[in-house]
């Protein structure tokens, strides 16, 4: 009986066993096949132009994409924070003392050279004019009777019937009226001119900031503080500094009237504010930074630029003509320097040197030295490449197989 009993325990245990037994087995050969297929280097890789980097094609040949060296003429750039400035900036301020009448300007108006902006009171100014004008009226009458008295007095002296004294007294009494003749004359042109300061017109043609007075206050003669700031910002100027080592290349162009051309960026460099040019270079370097300072010129007619704004100013200082240019994808670093790979006509790489100059464009890259136009060179699928490895161009194959197709 006790046998008997056993025999179902010893069953059911051994089916166990057998079920553990077989996942042990199927876990070890999915194991071997996922090693196998990740460390083959002939395995698959997946779809789309980066997995082929590194991929093999026929015969063992590495797929890779490749860029022709082309020519183009390629801007030099050299790039420098600056800062707007008004061509002009004026503090209007009365010339005269009185009591501010009317303000005729909106704040923030663009107002022309000339336009009248302010009027204070002007009857003091009005009444001294009447008063020297009266002056003057009787100053000539004395002088006109003085200069017929006088003339009498050379006819009687003539005929002996006068005395030198009286005669010579005569005259300089003429002088004397004439004398104070001019000096009512300039003394009424004064009191004309000081009227005139009355009417506070736009010295110059830009925008008008913030109302510094009210109409009702008593403005004084020489106040500093002013009346309002007119700013001109067509044209607008940049204030900008580039290292010293520019100063000899920039100093030959600009001091033979050569314009260079400048592009204004917003803040983040992304937007470009404006176009202008360079034509001013400062006479002196400064010593604690090494630098020297340029003035950029702007028509700005969409008044884009304002006064005190921090732009990111490009200017071209050179122009390479008929350069060497190549993708950057192509150029790589190393410890040595920057290299390509070549292809060469039996589909071969060799890794050259080459000799990198400035950028052009977001990317393309100027080569001084090292491959000509017209190269071939791998930008993609290099990491397995060495000089001598043989490569098959998929930017070739693939226009090909599409011909294929078509037939």
């Amino acid at each position: 009986m006790t046998n008997t009993s056993q025999r179902p325990v010893r069953r059911t245990w051994l089916k166990k066993l057998a079920i553990v037994l077989i996942i042990v087995v199927v876990a070890v050969v999915a194991w071997r096949l996922f090693f196998t297929q990740s460390s083959s280097p002939t395995g698959a890789a997946p779809a789309g132009r980066h997995a082929m980097r590194g991929g093999m094609g026929a015969g063992g040949a590495t797929i890779v994409h490749a860029v022709s060296a082309k020519q183009a003429d390629v801007p030099v750039y050299v790039s420098a924070p600056g800062t707007v400035i008004p061509n002009a900036s004026v503090t209007v301020t009365s010339r005269i003392t009185g009591q501010l009448d009317k303000v005729l300007f909106t704040e923030g108006q663009k107002v022309s050279a000339g336009q009248l902006l302010a009027q204070i009171d002007d009857r003091d100014y009005q009444a001294t004019l009447a008063q020297y004008q009266g002056a003057l009226a009787e100053n000539q009458a004395l002088l006109k009777n003085a200069e017929l008295t006088l003339a009498r007095y050379r006819k009687l002296y003539a005929q002996d019937s006068l005395s030198k004294q009286d005669l010579e007294s005569q005259i300089a009494t003429v002088g004397q009226y004439r004398g104070t003749v001019q000096q009512d004359i300039a003394q009424i042109n004064n009191a004309k001119v000081s009227i005139s300061y009355a009417r506070i017109t736009a010295p110059v043609t830009g925008r008008v900031g913030l109302r510094l007075v009210d109409a009702g206050n008593l403005v004084q003669s020489g106040d500093s503080t002013g009346i309002v700031t007119i700013t001109q910002m067509q044209p607008a100027a940049v204030t900008f500094s580039v290292p010293q080592s520019y100063v000899g290349q920039l100093a030959k162009k600009l001091h033979q009237g050569q314009a260079l051309p400048a592009t204004a960026f917003d803040q983040d460099g992304t937007t470009v504010l404006a176009e202008g040019e360079v034509r001013f270079i400062s006479n002196t370097i400064d010593t604690t930074t090494g630098s020297v300072a340029l003035k950029a010129m702007f028509t700005n007619q969409d008044e884009s630029l304002f006064a005190n704004q921090f732009v990111n100013l490009r200017l071209q200082i050179d122009q390479l003509k008929q350069a060497t240019v190549v993708s950057t994808q192509a150029i790589q670093l190393s410890s040595d320097g920057s290299f390509v790979f070549v292809i060469r006509p039996d589909n071969t790489v060799v890794r050259q040197a080459v000799n990198t100059g400035p950028l052009f464009g977001n990317d393309q890259q100027v080569v001084l030295s090292g491959i000509k136009p017209g190269d071939r060179l791998v930008s993609e699928g290099i990491d397995r490449l060495t000089t001598g490895s043989k490569v098959t161009v998929a930017d070739q194959t693939a226009p090909q197989s599409a011909e294929n197709k078509a037939e």
